[in-house]
């Protein structure tokens, strides 16, 4: 007998347009057509996988406690219908039963036609070069500390674009915080929880010193770069000193458009970069560019004050030496950059995963520049985005 159990509903919300009009069994799938006429496949191991009732999924978590190896390997659907709330529900050879609102099953449909529209729909980042700099998106410290829109807002600018300034940040050291907490928790590193970026007579970093720091992500030493960093300016007295960022984004698409063999390398060149003292030694290496499993750009990882020797071989050096080099040109070229001098109370907030950020030197006689800075991960700030997302009613 088949037994039908209560549905645990996830925490998301699966909307669609598109009816279930039809299905039938055909071996080991189970075919739906939809009100818009497509048909969609789904296999029965895949199925049952997703059946969220509450003997499969745990009511409090909504955490799946179902294992597919404990379906039987004949497993079939013995039964599959419409009801009459429109939700597909199937009734398997052993007696268990599922129920799949239209939603969920669009939203998951395996066939191309489905998965394109998907793919389609994801958010794109937002590239840009020197052109940005006169729509660079700023938020009020105020507002984000008393918001939620406005800090949903923030942050989606942040997933998109990788950069955004906050103004009017209180001028007390840690004032960086209070909208960190609004986000989640720190990524504590050896610099600290907080660091200071100032001139220091025993510097343990380029960063700490008053000479120029060409573009660089921080921390590429680390199997996993810290995701955004907030950078804080206190005091900006000096001549000069004025901040340089690059998208490492639109580099990666000009040289993939452009160069593509150089692309094809650095994409998968591992590059060595090290971070070490008297305390510490971090080492790490991965290409300079990093895609994702559908070819887009992933993340992008280079500091040349941190690179190590490139271990490949000889026949390899020339082209993998042609590509360095051409992407370091380009991360110099005024085209894909912005510069900006802090203010005080400025703080800029940008995705160290992808965008480079540079230094002019200064002279530290001419007065005092400090600024601090944090990291939180982009776990963290895309996870904090999605809930406030739930909450507002915005899609996320």
């Amino acid at each position: 007998m088949t037994t039908e159990l209560e549905t645990v509903n996830d925490w998301r919300v699966f909307a669609t347009d598109h009816a279930l009009n039809s299905v039938a069994l055909a071996g080991d799938t189970i075919v739906v057509t939809w009100s818009d006429g497509r048909e969609t496949a789904f296999h029965r191991f895949f199925l049952r996988d997703n059946c969220t009732c509450s003997q499969c999924y745990l009511p409090l978590t909504r955490e799946q406690l179902f294992e597919i190896t404990d379906a039987p390997e004949d497993l079939a659907a013995a039964s599959a219908a419409i009801d009459a709330g429109g939700d597909l529900v199937i009734g398997w050879s052993d007696g268990h039963a599922s129920r799949y609102a239209p939603g969920w099953l669009r939203s998951h449909a395996p066939d191309a036609a489905s998965r394109a529209e998907r793919h389609a729909a994801r958010p794109r980042p937002f590239i840009w070069g020197s052109e940005y700099a006169d729509r660079l998106q700023s938020f009020d410290y105020a507002d984000i500390m008393a918001d939620d829109h406005t800090l949903w807002t923030w942050l989606g600018a942040l997933r998109s674009s990788g950069m955004t300034l906050v103004r009017n940040v209180p001028l007390a050291e840690e004032a960086l915080l209070a909208p960190i907490a609004r986000i989640s928790h720190l990524r504590e590193t050896n610099f600290g929880r907080v660091f200071d970026v100032k001139s220091k007579p025993r510097a343990d970093s380029a960063a700490y010193t008053s000479v120029n720091l060409p573009p660089h992500s921080d921390l590429p030493t680390r199997e996993l770069q810290p995701g955004v960093q907030f950078l804080h300016c206190l005091i900006n007295d000096t001549v000069g000193g004025e901040s340089v960022f690059v998208d490492g984004f639109a580099i990666g698409e000009a040289m993939r458009a452009e160069h593509p063999e150089d692309f094809a390398t650095i994409t998968t060149t591992p590059m060595a970069f090290w971070n070490r003292d008297d305390r510490t030694d971090y080492r790490w290496s991965a290409p300079l560019i990093a895609l994702n499993a559908e070819g887009d750009l992933d993340e992008v990882r280079f500091a040349n004050f941190l690179r190590g020797p490139i271990d490949a071989p000889a026949e390899r050096m020339p082209a993998i030496y042609r590509a360095l080099r051409l992407f370091q040109a380009m991360s110099r070229d005024p085209r894909f950059f912005i510069e900006r001098r802090l203010a005080p109370g400025d703080m800029w907030a940008f995705d160290n995963r992808r965008v480079l950020h540079a230094r002019r030197e200064f002279d530290p006689q001419t007065g005092d520049r400090h600024l601090q800075g944090a990291y939180v991960d982009r776990d963290e700030i895309n996870s904090r985005w999605r809930v406030l997302g739930r909450e507002l009613g915005e899609p996320c």
